[in-house]
């Protein structure tokens, strides 16, 4: 598949035309995982700036996830028997998982980044084994997905998950364990080499050393233990004291905020714009110092960067449209939430195994610097794959009830769906809903169109008789849209967002 590069030269100025349908589109596939037809519908014509408030406030007010009953268990909840109490934790993550994914389905902006920060402040179950650990990590994630970034830093570094993922538990004042010092400037804030030197991390270690006190139950909250903490001198970023914890994240912030403003604002542009933040060609640089300066002069408070970018004419830029490729979580979840076929939770979990299957397990990130998006989600195993999957997913669909597709066409043609006897038409304006920029050029439409066409004989589409088709009447209307959502699912064009 081609790899785009960014020609994007649109700047932040406010986006002031109201939205078209491609761009209000665009707009739900990159602030959520896409949206409906008539939600879609009811988006075109409002203004860009209105409707990314609306959905920034939602994502600002949205209570978290509910809570389960096992949030607070430890090993002693369980039963004795190890298979009895395995299976049960199975069970238990089977269940969050799924309320999770629905979330992600449902949620827009608030879990598109809660699962943005999952790959970023990123644990793997399998590693800390736990679930009341997972459920107060993603409870974290969901709180400070919008909410300060600082705050959130400080908060996920104390999170059960983190402490044993990064080794926290195990970093005492008198052996201190460097992984969470390094990844916190690493990967969390500054970017590999970025500001701090070999001898920060073995400052910071110290500093951030005594949150070891485990319980003798397994799968107990950490504490801090202050005979385990380094009390002494340290000097980090240049300032020397006897730091703790909280002086660690405060002298971070106001040492390196240039820093820290750029390297988040970057993984930002990149997640929600392009891919290719660092070509020479492009003003990516531009629109990046613009959020990064917003950044920092709201005390980086996430909100007020996102509303700058995702109003900007930068964002709603042709460019910007239908570059990233979707990942497996996209794939699928986007499929459900543009056909508005009636699913159930299970058709939601065969979506998360078939994800994990394609590399993207939900709680699983690939590893401490998570998956690498993009490029990575495409090679030949996970394209066949992708067919397959999808292909088996729309078929039990149209098994269920293979009216929904003929509905689904409708919503997308309306009039032109009840009334126009040339398929080609009906078909343009499905195929122009689905993929984030239509086809390649006229003769991939014309394949297409044969495809949606079927084995309906000329003479019906020629109109002017009572037996004319129409997408709304014809009785192979339905198997029509279905072939036609099959043979798209297929091209390079479905597998962008």
């Amino acid at each position: 598949m081609e790899y785009f590069i960014n020609c994007n030269t649109s700047t932040l100025a406010p986006y002031t035309a109201n939205l078209n349908q491609l761009r209000a589109s665009h707009l739900y596939r990159r602030l959520g995982f896409s949206a409906s037809v008539a939600t879609i519908n009811q988006a075109t014509g409002q203004s860009a700036g209105a409707l990314v408030d609306s959905l920034i406030d939602e994502a600002l007010n949205m209570p978290e996830i509910a809570t389960p009953a096992w949030a607070n268990w430890n090993n002693d909840n369980y039963p004795a028997d190890s298979d009895a109490s395995n299976q049960l934790k199975r069970e238990q993550k089977s269940e969050f998982q799924l309320a999770y994914a629905n979330s992600l389905l449902n949620n827009n902006l608030r879990d598109r980044l809660s699962f943005f920060w999952s790959n970023h402040f990123v644990t793997e179950l399998d590693v800390y084994n736990c679930n009341a650990y997972l459920y107060d990590y993603i409870d974290c994630l969901q709180r400070n997905s919008i909410g300060n970034f600082k705050t959130f830093t400080s908060e996920i570094g104390l999170t059960n998950a983190m402490l044993y993922y990064l080794d926290g538990v195990y970093n005492n004042g008198n052996n201190p364990n460097e992984n969470y010092a390094r990844e916190l400037y690493e990967l969390f804030t500054l970017g590999e080499g970025n500001g701090y030197t070999e001898e920060d991390i073995i400052e910071t270690a110290k500093a951030l050393s005594g949150y070891v006190e485990r319980g003798e139950v397994g799968c107990s909250p950490v504490a801090f233990d202050a005979t385990k903490h380094d009390a002494g001198s340290k000097t980090i970023l240049g300032q020397t004291g006897n730091w703790g914890y909280d002086d660690v994240i405060n002298i971070l912030f106001e040492q390196r905020a240039p820093e820290i403003a750029e390297f988040i604002c970057r993984k930002l542009y990149e997640f929600f714009v392009h891919p290719d933040s660092r070509d020479d060609a492009n003003n990516a640089q531009m629109i990046i110092d613009g959020m990064a300066a917003t950044f920092v002069t709201n005390d980086f408070e996430l909100a007020p960067v996102l509303r700058l970018l995702f109003k900007s004419q930068h964002f709603f830029d042709d460019e910007a449209i239908g570059v990233i490729i979707k990942s497996p979580v996209d794939f699928y979840f986007n499929t459900l939430n543009e056909s508005g076929f009636n699913y159930t939770d299970t058709n939601v979990a065969e979506m998360v195994n078939y994800s994990a299957l394609l590399s993207q397990e939900i709680f699983e990130p690939f590893d401490v610097a998570g998956w690498q998006r993009d490029r990575s989600w495409i090679n030949t195993n996970f394209m066949i794959g992708r067919w397959l999957t999808i292909e088996s997913i729309l078929e039990e669909f149209y098994m269920a009830d293979n009216e929904q597709f003929r509905t689904f066409g409708l919503e997308i043609s309306g009039n032109a769906g009840l009334t126009n006897s040339n398929p080609d038409v009906v078909a343009r304006l499905i195929i122009d809903f689905v993929l984030a920029k239509g086809l390649l050029n006229e003769e991939e439409y014309a394949k297409a169109f044969a495809i949606f066409r079927s084995d309906v004989e000329d003479v019906y589409y020629e109109g002017g008789n009572q037996e004319s088709w129409t997408l709304g009447t014809w009785q192979q209307g339905p198997f029509q849209v279905y072939l036609l959502f099959q043979y798209l699912a297929r091209q390079p064009e479905f597998q962008l967002k």
